[in-house]
């Protein structure tokens, strides 16, 4: 049987939340050896600032298991009224201006300059970011939270991992298609989101200048979980391609079960950065631990492959501390998540194999030739994932808005977090990123104002580094503090708490 693809244009493919530089990469090299911007609305963005589906043997209502709170088409919460998210009662459904066209702009002659080198130093034009903070980016791993409050609902231990593995791969999906590079995050910068709709409130700050380090926190209404991690991506341009290799300790605690699990987010790879059509694979095995129990959900992000029919194809299974495989995981990270029991899995590809007598496809020369070739080609995208008999549904991406190829390829949810309605400055910390007037100026359209107002918190922040060196004080963290994991033993930070009893008045002033 097959799933049915959504949103699997091709066009364009941008990073996982955890990739801050990398996603700005994608158009400054595409864009190389145009002319060299001399407006200043290229003002420079220094990172030195820091369903339709049928299976058979299953009814069509047992096997769908969508967000609730998601419509298919809207991404708009279904009924009635909507709940309130510091005050708005309802989101908003586009932003005030549409993105700016990038066609125009190149940085070819600095970027060809650092090939093979780490980029967390390298200077990008604010023409390719788009309007919201990597905080903000990082906080679009909830979009699918109702994952977490179904691996909560659940009594079996396998069920549960099952719904974790779920939402651990939506959280990647989230960005699929994000050209825009979102602005670095000044030092001490926070991002607080409430969404009693979706049963949770999160807290993030960056942590850390250099390298740079965004930590956050989030925890549900009902006491029923703890989310929290720290991202620093290590990201390399390679001339036709950029990668980021993941850093950081994602933790999800399920506090009913007193169960922790921890895991990594894979590799991603951005092609075709100079020339030739952009296209994203990300690769790489991603070990999610049960602490608890013992047992591991190891999901293999499989390289796209020479003819491509591995792209975005996701393949693991779920195992006892005894290493017995309990269930089997495939999909697509664009698309949605199955698991089908292991012996059920095994009989289907052994009849497969004997039904298919396919032929193992040798390499063209047209293939084999375009190995050397500038661009990479981008590989035909396989449309559907083929489900097997006997499969559950973990999780299908929600479709975006009809003007999301206008709004930076904006899903629903990121529509909604830069959003500020009157009475909100009075709740939020002034280190909040929706007080940001560069972010806020691009949103609305002002890309020469966006410009002007980066390069003053910029030099402000220069400005205050200067300072604490003079003074040798070191800079201090106002929500996180630097320690260990408690499940994994590593470097990591954690936060201190106190951030909703809304005493703000330490906070520093960097906007």
């Amino acid at each position: 049987m097959l799933c049915d693809s959504r949103n699997t244009s091709s066009q364009n493919f941008l990073l996982g939340g955890h990739t801050t530089s990398l996603s700005g990469l994608v158009f400054l090299c595409r864009m190389g050896k145009k002319k060299t911007m001399k407006s200043r609305n290229t003002g420079f963005d220094s990172d030195n600032s820091s369903g339709d589906f049928s299976e058979a043997n299953h009814k069509v209502a047992e096997m769908i298991d969508r967000d609730p709170h998601q419509s298919s088409r809207t991404g708009k919460p279904n009924g009635e009224a909507q709940h309130q998210e510091n005050g708005i009662k309802e989101h908003r459904a586009s932003l005030p201006a549409p993105m700016f066209s990038r066609s125009d702009f190149s940085v070819w002659s600095i970027l060809k300059k650092c090939i093979g080198l780490e980029l967390s130093k390298i200077t990008m034009p604010i023409v390719f970011n788009e309007p919201l903070s990597f905080l903000q980016r990082i906080t679009e791993y909830m979009e699918h939270t109702y994952l977490i409050r179904k691996a909560c609902s659940h009594t079996i231990p396998l069920e549960r991992m099952q719904a974790v593995a779920a939402f651990a791969v939506s959280a990647v999906a989230s960005q699929w298609e994000r050209t825009g590079k979102p602005f670095n995050p000044l030092l001490g910068e926070t991002y607080e989101l409430t969404r009693e709709d979706l049963g949770f409130r999160l807290i993030s700050e960056q942590v850390s200048h250099h390298p740079p380090v965004s930590a956050f926190y989030s925890e549900g209404f009902n006491k029923d979980f703890i989310f929290h991690g720290s991202i620093y991506p290590k990201l390399k341009f390679w001339g036709k391609s950029v990668e980021a290799e993941p850093r950081g300790t994602i933790t999800l605690e399920l506090l009913k079960y007193h169960e922790a699990y921890t895991w990594t987010n894979p590799t991603c790879c951005v092609h075709n950065v100079i020339i030739g059509k952009l296209w994203i694979e990300q690769y790489g095995t991603v070990e999610i631990v049960n602490h608890s129990t013992g047992d591991k959900c190891i999901l293999h992000f499989k390289p796209c492959g020479l003819f491509g029919k591995e792209l975005h194809r996701v393949e693991g299974y779920v195992q006892d501390k005894n290493k017995k495989k309990l269930s089997v995981i495939y999909g697509k990270w664009t698309e949605c998540l199955w698991c089908i029991d292991p012996t059920m899995y095994e009989t289907f590809k052994k009849n497969e194999k004997r039904g298919g007598d396919q032929k193992k496809l040798k390499p063209s020369e047209d293939a084999i030739k375009s190995e050397n070739d500038e661009a990479d080609d981008m590989p035909e995208i396989q449309e559907t994932v083929q489900v097997m008999p006997g499969s559950k549904l973990l999780w299908r991406i929600n479709s975006r808005p009809p003007n999301s190829s206008q709004m930076y390829n904006f899903t629903s949810f990121a529509v909604s977090l830069n959003e500020l309605e009157k009475g909100m400055e009075a709740i939020l910390a002034p280190t909040d990123c929706r007080l940001r007037p560069d972010i806020r100026s691009m949103e609305n359209g002002d890309l020469d104002l966006a410009s002007k107002e980066k390069e003053r918190l910029e030099e402000k922040q220069r400005a205050a580094r200067k300072e604490r060196a003079k003074d040798e004080a070191e800079w201090q963290t106002r929500w996180f503090q630097q320690g260990t994991n408690p499940y994994t033993g590593t470097s990591d930070w954690l936060y201190s708490g106190g951030y909703f009893d809304r005493n703000f008045s330490d906070c520093p002033d960097i906007y």
